[in-house]
């Protein structure tokens, strides 16, 4: 971890840009520490929505006048501009989606009700999302495949000996979080991809928590297909993105139809359109679009690698004064660089939706639950955690609130 780019990052500046961190509840400053739900979203991209919907507001691919034709420009080239960021080829690998989860779904329906059948194993991890846990198993009850897990260890980590038992040839696509949304595990998803690749088998891998704080690169990974949300990158709400090789996209039939995707109608049948319109029918997120390539530029002005510098310190300084604590039960890896920005605990003797509650009486944001992972929390004998988790606009002081703010509980639970 660079002390240096920790040093070069002021927080304070970026700040700035987002009043909604300057709010107050009964004289208390906004504490938010929910970043893996959603992060907040700063001036420059919600002002590159507004210049849209003032000057450039049109739908795209429809028309010929100069409105559509500049907003079709701005929609496409938004395609380029997260190509870019990730890795990938071209705008044809790049599907835009409401969310994450859409975008899990369109691949299991394109690609995995058409091409899974008796006999074909899905392999999943114990740490995964909902998103993609019960995707894969509605497809399979579909199907008649099968779906397996990957175990985490006691230490929060992916067993990956177990991995390597678990796959065979009968693997059809291994499914895997990049970055566990509960544990913070960082996942060694180049290794798992490797690994199904050695069994024929396609890779996707869950980018929700991983694109928005470190330097992410599908090329590099290998991925065949990898998601992500917008609303969790400092971008809009209503836009995700699906990547997929080109190759693998051109295969697959598209699951939602009307305008938009298509080339030829006829009374009798259909044909699609190129890439990535394919996937994307009807009046796609346009603004959103626009607020998505706005923050990709703000990110990458920032640094991803010192945003996950800045993220892990905090992550790193968050779990040793939890930990001090001596009644906080912490669960995933000790800090390192196997672990992302964010820490679940539980005070003992207080469930964590109490903890929550009191924690937002001092107007301190966090997330209390089961976080979309109700079969990880079961393996962790926990029926909730509380997670606080970090992104550039936090700071040392914050967590000095949310540690300082467990006493009212214990005082109320005693």
């Amino acid at each position: 971890m660079s002390s240096q780019n920790l040093e070069a990052l002021d927080v304070e500046a970026i700040r700035d840009e987002f009043p909604i961190l300057q709010r107050e509840f009964d004289g208390q400053q906004v504490v938010y520490l929910d970043n893996a739900a959603t992060t907040q979203t700063p001036d420059p991209v919600v002002d590159a929505m507004s210049d849209y919907y003032r000057e450039s507001n049109a739908n795209v691919h429809r028309g010929i006048h100069h409105l559509s034709q500049e907003a079709s420009e701005a929609y496409e080239i938004a395609h380029d501009r997260v190509a870019e960021f990730i890795g990938a080829d071209g705008r044809e690998e790049i599907i835009f989606t409401k969310n994450t989860t859409e975008s899990e779904n369109l691949l299991a329906y394109s690609w995995g009700l058409n091409e899974l059948e008796p006999g074909d194993e899905v392999v999943l991890t114990e740490m995964e999302h909902h998103a993609s846990l019960v995707t894969w198993q509605q497809i399979a009850k579909r199907t008649g495949a099968s779906v397996e897990y990957i175990r985490v260890d006691e230490d929060g980590r992916l067993d990956m000996d177990h991995a390597r038992e678990l796959l065979t040839d009968d693997t059809e696509i291994v499914s895997a979080v990049h970055v566990s949304n509960t544990l913070g595990t960082i996942n060694p998803v180049t290794e798992l991809t490797e690994l199904a690749h050695e069994h024929d088998a396609l890779s996707f891998i869950d980018g929700a928590q991983a694109v928005p704080n470190q330097p992410v690169d599908v090329a590099e990974i290998g991925a065949d297909f990898y998601a992500f949300s917008g609303h969790k990158m400092a971008g809009p709400t209503g836009i995700g993105v699906l990547y997929g090789k080109q190759e693998l996209l051109e295969a697959m039939e598209p699951y939602l139809y009307g305008g938009g995707m298509i080339r030829k109608v006829t009374f009798e049948d259909s044909t699609w359109g190129e890439l990535p319109w394919k996937f994307e029918p009807g009046t796609p997120p346009i603004a959103e679009a626009v607020g998505l390539h706005a923050a990709v530029d703000w990110l990458e002005e920032i640094g991803m690698e010192r945003i996950r510098d800045h993220e892990q310190e905090l992550a790193r300084y968050a779990y040793e004064q939890l930990e001090d604590e001596g009644d906080v039960e912490i669960y995933g890896p000790e800090p390192g660089e196997d672990r992302g920005g964010l820490v679940s605990f539980n005070l003992e003797d207080v469930h964590a939706h109490d903890l929550t509650s009191i924690l937002n009486d001092h107007t301190i944001a966090v997330r209390a639950g089961d976080h979309c992972t109700q079969p990880l929390h079961d393996k962790l004998g926990v029926p909730a955690s509380t997670r606080a988790s970090f992104y550039v606009y936090n700071t040392r002081e914050e967590v000095d609130k949310l540690v300082a703010a467990l006493d009212d509980a214990r005082q109320l639970f005693a």
